[in-house]
């Protein structure tokens, strides 16, 4: 498993970071400590959390993967494992309990409140990587970073990143950073994969020329490439199934554009180079996010031991020069597989 530094910093990370959305929900605390139990001993140094986990989020479950996570981080040495968390911020429309009836903003009050909160939670006393989950472009950047970077003096946090960030907002969140002095994003997470390819546009170049890293997160569209959703399956627990079935408006919205037919037969032909190659699809989509020269770090997530086996068996996986070309045929064929009609949305 390669290292690579995130952006300009000094942390240094596996290729692979396990991701932990679904614990405290599909996964319980025992079948959560058995997946970060394989990840760590198969060498992933990395771990995502963020203070909204599980997914779907409800206020009653607010927290809770964090405090999962924080349990399990007890039972290694703290300083092999970097640590990354975020705060909600206002662009999910969900919120940071007790605050009712709206978002909450990204003010020095809340960011401060948050990483406390998350502290607690996780039970240590520095957050590796802290990441603004979703950006709020309402609030001054200069503003936010200015917390941001307090914190980081005060030792609590370690480097800050952006998550479901703008190319625009990026850039401007790097100006603020040089203008006014302060601490900058060295990474940024995207949803990125074969069904989603739109950060290798703009945001790449922005990662290129800046010396930001791209966090890809869902690498597995979802679970799409799984090919679970194929011929009209709704698989029972799955996190699609439930927006189809039960989600808000807006978590139906997003479920119809990871399942839908470009995306669908998207999966059929990769499925069709997986098998070429004697490997799960699982595998290839991993091992082709991390092929990215723009990406420090792919995450990866998992209900079950046997589904990370499949992930990590990307781990020392190149893809030739043949397989990219077979990849990139079907993105001309059916490009940008989430939007109705094909176009790159920025």
């Amino acid at each position: 498993m390669e290292r690579r530094r995130l952006g300009k910093s000094a942390l240094v990370v596996t290729d692979i970071c396990m991701g932990t959305m679904t614990f405290g929900e599909q996964n319980d605390e025992t079948q959560s400590f058995e997946i970060m139990d394989m990840a760590y001993d198969h060498g992933i140094d990395f771990f995502d959390v963020a203070e909204m986990y599980p997914v779907p989020p409800t206020a009653e479950k607010f927290g809770i993967t964090e405090e999962i996570v924080g349990r399990w981080l007890k039972t290694k040495p703290r300083g092999s494992v970097i640590l990354a968390t975020k705060i909600t911020g206002p662009g999910h429309g969900w919120f940071r309990p007790p605050v009712r009836g709206g978002m909450t903003f990204l003010d020095r009050h809340q960011i401060r409140a948050s990483v406390h909160d998350s502290l607690r939670r996780l039970q240590t006393d520095y957050i590796d990587l802290y990441q603004v989950h979703w950006p709020d472009h309402g609030t001054r950047y200069e503003d936010i970073l200015g917390a941001l970077t307090e914190l980081m003096e005060e030792g609590k946090i370690r480097v800050i990143g952006a998550s479901n960030e703008t190319s625009w907002g990026m850039m401007k969140s790097l100006w603020a950073a040089d203008v006014h002095g302060t601490a900058r994003y060295e990474t940024v997470q995207n949803n990125f994969s074969l069904i989603n390819r739109r950060c290798e546009s703009e945001l790449a170049q922005v990662c290129r020329q800046e010396g930001v890293s791209l966090l890809p997160y869902s690498p597995l569209g979802g679970g799409v490439l799984c090919g679970k959703y194929n011929g009209g399956a709704r698989p029972k627990g799955a996190r699609f199934t439930y927006y189809l079935e039960h989600g808000m408006p807006r978590q139906k919205a997003m479920a119809e554009r990871f399942v839908n037919d470009r995306t669908l037969e998207t999966t059929i032909r990769l499925e069709e180079i997986a098998r070429d190659l004697g490997i799960s699809l699982a595998a290839l989509a991993t091992a082709w996010s991390k092929q990215h020269d723009f990406v420090a770090s792919t995450i990866i997530g998992a209900t079950s031991c046997a589904q990370l086996a499949e992930s990590l068996a990307a781990s020392d996986l190149v893809l030739d020069a043949e397989t990219l070309e077979r990849i990139d045929q079907i993105d001309r064929d059916i490009p940008n597989a989430m939007t109705e009609d094909g176009l790159r949305r920025l």
